[in-house]
């Protein structure tokens, strides 16, 4: 398993990248409501990326991916692809997942967003897998191990009485979209392969409301939970530090 280690230069690349993605984020929350389609807040996205930030959406046409962004509704675990068939209704969940390209180098980010009223189950299963985030990406340090992220979310989730989603996984990204090394949300403390400085990686736990088990729909990508229940999911890129990470993708309202 080859992993890459960046450059100073690379990491300053893919600084901006991180910062690009998480400022589509930002802008499109205004635009989430009942009654817009995800075509449109697609078509706001893309626009956004390629005239605002003079970047590329990497999904697009990335083995075959038909859209600029996912949009992944309620029961679907993430892939989600934008439709101007699906209207977004009163007390539907949202995940957007966004990528660019900036430079030569990808930022990858998620968040989740509430469809006007909220849902108290809802609120609930969405704080509790962006603590899980926050718990994996707490374990990231030089001589920390894949393992150890895993476990931490994996044990907050099951703590809490959710599940974890295991045919989808964070993964190594610089200038590849998707590099080496896999970054599971579960497994065993001091396991798979030791952190190192320099190391850039996502970490986006997938977490249902139900069971674990998920099936993805014939359009080859929208991947849902079997039993129908909620999912939710939140993601960053990280930089491995002499003393810990950086999170390229940080928004101004998270504190870590």
């Amino acid at each position: 398993m080859q992993v890459s280690i960046k450059t100073q230069e690379e990491i300053e690349k893919m600084r901006v990248a991180g910062r690009g993605a998480a400022q589509v984020l930002e802008m499109i929350g205004e635009h989430i409501r009942p009654g817009v389609t995800t075509e449109e807040l697609d078509r706001i996205c893309h626009d956004y990326i390629v005239n605002e930030l003079d970047a590329i959406p990497a999904p697009l046409n990335y083995k075959g991916f038909p859209k600029s962004i996912c949009t992944s509704v309620n029961h679907v675990i993430c892939h989600g692809i934008p439709s101007d068939k699906k209207v977004l209704k009163d007390g539907d969940t949202l995940n957007i997942d966004i990528t660019i390209i900036k430079d030569g180098y990808h930022g990858d980010t998620s968040k989740m967003f509430f469809v006007g009223k909220r849902k108290i189950a809802a609120e609930r299963l969405i704080t509790v897998t962006q603590e899980c985030l926050y718990k994996g990406m707490e374990m990231v340090r030089p001589g920390a191990t894949l393992g150890d992220i895993g476990h931490a979310i994996q044990k907050h989730a099951e703590k809490n009485r959710f599940s974890v989603v295991r045919e989808f996984c964070g993964h190594g990204i610089g200038k590849g979209f998707h590099e080496e090394p896999q970054v599971m949300h579960y497994g065993q403390p001091g396991t798979g392969m030791a952190l190192e400085e320099g190391m850039t990686f996502t970490i986006e736990p997938m977490i249902n409301q139900g069971k674990r088990h998920c099936k993805v729909l014939p359009d080859g990508w929208t991947a849902v939970t079997k039993d129908h229940k909620l999912s939710a999911q939140w993601e960053h890129t990280l930089l491995v530090t002499a003393d810990g990470f950086e999170a390229f993708t940080k928004r101004p309202e998270e504190s870590f």
